[in-house]
């Protein structure tokens, strides 16, 4: 593509991104093309003493209303029908959205559900609503089959009695080539960019008809997988591994219940050889986890410690790990599953996770500090993981003290549901955070071809969207198998699951970029964000030089001289 058009097609886009995006609210207007509608990427982690207008002004069920007639506002009854829809198509993901307001509470969990008549009380959306102000719920759900009726209800997952209202809700339908269309046209703005080459001689003079070639030798986009001590001492997995990932994360191997498995027995050896693996390779390592809230995974002689000797063990384990290894972590997952679990908490008190944050901090100043929990995007049945509380826990960390510096999302699948992947990815993006997908996986009750499908479905959503800075894939690969998914057999030939994860390395990469310097001594190109070998010859004349292509609205421009 010339990089003019580009361009053009670069504001079109951006122009309607932040048009989408620059607000921490629902926008009222949404743009339309020959591909359908945009898909609008904002929301609200705000209880506002107003709601705004339904995104894409109501979408399908714009016209529909309830209680009284006209009203903006409706109240609604908990597990009865709020809207009732018709005709629903099929292969279509729908963008359902609401704002929700209670009363006779403080604060209700607050979960949209849907009823076909193929399916029964899918979850499409959850939110913490609050009295006194609107809070914005944001969701969806996909239907593979077209539905005669289907009936959208909010349910109160909390055991009291309270009132609620409804807002500003909107439905809007994207046919499966219309939500594909919105991710490459993000993945077009967010993961590549435009760069021209300026050839001419040591007088400056330009150079036209000068070849041109130009190769990516690596990316900027961190993808990766867990590795385990199975990788030591194998190399035909260890090239294998190389050759498709640019970061790693150790599936167990710098757990407590693995360095020290009995008290004063710290031993860090594998996970050392392991670095030794990742460094020798150029591998972005995340530290991955220094503390995990479940007792089911905490060693258990932690477990049966006194609170005198539990406060010094944990005191213990952060100066021995940390220190061990301060600046050799991009990201510390620093107590692992704490919308889920509460062991320390409950054993130290109400401050232990604001008490680890802290120390770790302290002890590694230059590491980013992660959450790292599931069920966040995988569900919105699961109430201890719901968005909002997320929002919540770390936001209290924040105002405490801590330097928040992550969001991790460990995407353990089921079926995945596209539309509230993406909607809570874009109520986590109003946090300003980067965000990773720590621990990719499908469940095995699939079989291996399903497994595929939706790895596939997953990948192309996190990669696509603006706010997510990095995917890790669950994948180590043991004698045994892998904990839930594996991308190859125990020789290394790709499964489905691998073979997804090859196509899209293979799309998310740039090749083919050659060709001659025009009349202005130019040559342009688009590429994806990363580093480019660049290669010149004119005459008996060859230059070489490296491009690197970062995230950034401007194009790209390097002088090259023979």
């Amino acid at each position: 593509m010339e990089v003019e058009s580009m361009k053009s097609l670069l504001f079109i886009l951006l122009s309607g991104f932040f048009l989408l995006l620059g607000s921490t609210t629902a926008a009222k207007t949404t743009t339309f093309s020959e591909e359908g509608p945009s898909y609008d990427y904002s929301a609200s982690i705000e209880c506002k003493s107003a709601p705004d207008g339904p995104l894409y002004n109501g979408g399908v069920i714009k016209n529909l209303t309830l209680g009284t007639r006209g009203c903006r506002h409706f109240k609604i009854a908990m597990n009865s029908p709020a809207f009732t829809l018709s005709n629903l198509t099929g292969d279509t993901i729908y963008a359902f959205s609401s704002w929700v307001k209670i009363s006779g509470a403080n604060s209700a969990s607050i979960k949209a559900t849907l009823t076909t008549d193929n399916t029964t009380f899918v979850c499409v959306g959850t939110v913490i609503a609050r009295s006194g102000c609107w809070s914005f719920l944001k969701g969806g759900f996909s239907l593979d089959s077209p539905s005669n009726y289907a009936l959208i209800s909010f349910q109160n997952l909390d055991d009291f009695q309270m009132n609620a209202s409804v807002s500003s809700a909107s439905l809007q339908p994207f046919t499966y080539q219309q939500w594909n269309a919105n991710q490459q046209n993000m993945i077009t703005t967010e993961r590549k960019r435009a760069a021209i080459l300026h050839v001419s001689d040591i007088d400056g003079k330009r150079l036209q008809g000068a070849s041109v070639i130009v190769e990516q030798i690596s990316r900027d986009f961190p993808f990766g997988s867990a590795i385990a001590e199975t990788i030591l001492g194998n190399f035909p997995y260890q090239n294998w591994f190389v050759e498709r990932f640019n970061a790693a994360v150790f599936e167990n191997e710098l757990k407590w219940a693995a360095t020290e498995p009995r008290q004063g027995e710290v031993n860090y050896t594998i996970p050392n050889q392991m670095l030794e693996f990742t460094r020798r390779h150029q591998i972005t390592v995340r530290g991955h986890n220094i503390f995990w809230e479940d007792p089911k995974y905490t060693p258990p002689w932690v477990r049966t410690l006194p609170t005198p000797e539990l406060k010094s063990a944990v005191s213990s384990r952060i100066q021995s790990l940390v220190s061990n290894y301060k600046n050799e972590f991009v990201h510390w997952d620093v107590n692992n599953e704490m919308l889920h679990w509460d062991f320390y908490e409950q054993r130290l008190g109400p401050n232990a996770s604001l008490d680890f944050f802290l120390t770790v901090q302290g002890s590694d100043p230059l590491a980013h500090l992660f959450m790292n929990d599931f069920n966040v995007l995988e569900t919105c049945d699961d109430m201890k993981s719901m968005v909002d509380h997320y929002v919540s826990r770390l936001q209290e960390l924040g105002a405490a003290g801590v330097v928040m510096d992550g969001i991790g999302l460990e995407g353990h699948f089921s079926a995945p549901n596209p539309a509230l992947i993406r909607a809570v990815l874009d109520k986590l993006a109003l946090l300003n955070l980067p965000i990773w997908l720590t621990e990719v996986d499908i469940s095995k009750k699939f079989d291996q071809e399903i497994q595929a499908k939706y790895l596939e479905v997953v990948l192309r959503e996190g990669f696509s969207h603006p706010s997510v800075n990095g995917i890790m894939l669950w994948s180590a690969l043991h004698p045994n198998g892998c904990y839930q998914m594996c991308l190859t057999d125990n020789t290394l030939k790709n499964l489905p699951a691998g073979d997804v994860v090859d196509a899209l390395l293979k799309e998310w990469r740039t090749s083919g970029i050659k060709g001659k310097s025009d009349d202005h001594g130019t040559f342009d190109f688009v590429g994806f964000l990363g580093q480019y070998h660049v290669t010149v010859s004119y005459g008996n004349r060859t230059a070489h030089t490296t491009l690197s292509l970062s995230r950034g609205d401007e194009t790209k421009h390097q002088n090259i001289q023979l």
